[in-house]
């Protein structure tokens, strides 16, 4: 190779790098910094996606309020079936939805939604305490209203409204601490 084939080789090569550059103009060492514009616009765009994914949710929960229909009335159970003390499980209002029937005393019956407030772990009656116990991470309700007494739950348990007509005790809703719960 000639003295000035390796010039003229040496010379498109640095102009190819010096345009190559003018083009690409980030350093290598300034790549891994954010600018404050670059790093505002993309706060800017998760706070956006972030109302508008919360604007969804609340237009969803307004649709389907919108939508609920009234409670159905279901038998649950023939009254005196139940020993004082017991308890057993009925589906109230939907088939995936456990409830827990208990007989309070000869007259009286109540019942709650199975579901701890918690982690929806499955709650049972426990007639030498006279409560209602959550077993996976010891939570206590109250039979009488089914407020927290104990544990991690953050609100009581739905209750579940009950009529006696006919000897036979019918679910006609839910509520909780006497307020309506809307299905």
């Amino acid at each position: 190779m000639s003295d000035s084939s390796v010039r003229s080789s040496t010379v498109q090569s640095s102009e190819e790098t010096r345009l190559w550059r003018e083009e690409f103009s980030v350093a290598a060492a300034e790549q891994g910094y954010v600018e404050r514009r670059q790093f505002g616009k993309f706060l800017l765009l998760i706070s956006g996606a972030m109302f508008a994914g919360q604007l969804w949710l609340l237009a969803k929960e307004w649709m389907a309020r919108a939508r609920r229909s009234v409670w159905p009335r279901r038998e649950v159970a023939v009254a005196g079936e139940i020993p004082v003390g017991g308890a057993r499980v009925f589906q109230y209002p939907g088939p995936m939805d456990n409830c827990l029937l208990v007989r309070v005393d000869e007259t009286r019956y109540v019942a709650y939604s199975q579901k701890c407030t918690h982690l929806s772990c499955a709650v049972i009656y426990s007639a030498a305490h006279k409560r209602l116990e959550c077993p996976c991470h010891e939570g206590y309700f109250s039979i009488d209203d089914g407020h927290v007494i104990q544990g991690p739950p953050p609100r009581p348990l739905p209750k579940v409204d009950l009529e006696l007509s006919g000897g036979k005790l019918i679910a006609i809703g839910m509520s909780e601490f006497g307020k309506d719960q809307e299905r």
